[in-house]
């Protein structure tokens, strides 16, 4: 019978262990949006970074050791610091998940079309999309920054 509370004992600091080692597992991962950016104060003196999946997330090192992480694609990857000698400074998870914002998703058969939808609804291109629909909400967005740049011919004057 005494050994029933020792080894409840031991269970609760099991528990405990466990909980406190997925609490330092979370503050180890950087967690971002795909489409967004977050920026991270690393320490020390970072020389280099090395990404395991460029795919998923894109890292820059800016001054003062703040890195720049941008999620390209959805998933996990990760991100290691170096110094100037090669020691690892940082090592840490990368997680890159949906859009923040309302997406609304629109099957025509095979065929997939993203919309945002916040309040009003319009095309937001999402990776999975249809290759026909990606193209020509890409083509839009180059059409409109060339012509808000001034490049375009539309409104000159003859």
């Amino acid at each position: 019978m005494k050994r029933l509370p020792v080894l409840a004992g031991i269970a609760a600091l099991l528990m405990l262990f466990a909980g406190l080692t997925a609490a330092n597992a979370d503050s180890d991962t950087i967690s971002v949006s795909v489409d967004q950016a977050k920026l991270i104060k690393l320490v020390g003196r970072v020389a280099t970074l090395v990404v395991g999946n460029a795919l998923i997330a894109d890292v820059t090192l800016q001054s003062g050791g703040m890195i720049v992480v941008t999620g390209k694609g959805y998933g996990a990857t990760n991100v290691i610091a170096m110094d100037r000698a090669g020691d690892i400074l940082v090592d840490r998870t990368i997680m890159v998940g949906g859009p923040a914002d309302k997406i609304v998703t629109i099957y025509r058969g095979a065929d997939r079309e993203s919309y945002s939808c916040m309040p009003v609804c319009e095309r937001r291109v999402t990776l999975g999309d249809s290759e026909k629909y990606f193209k020509s909400a890409m083509e839009q967005a180059g059409s409109l920054s060339k012509e808000a740049a001034g490049g375009g011919t539309t409104g000159k004057a003859n």
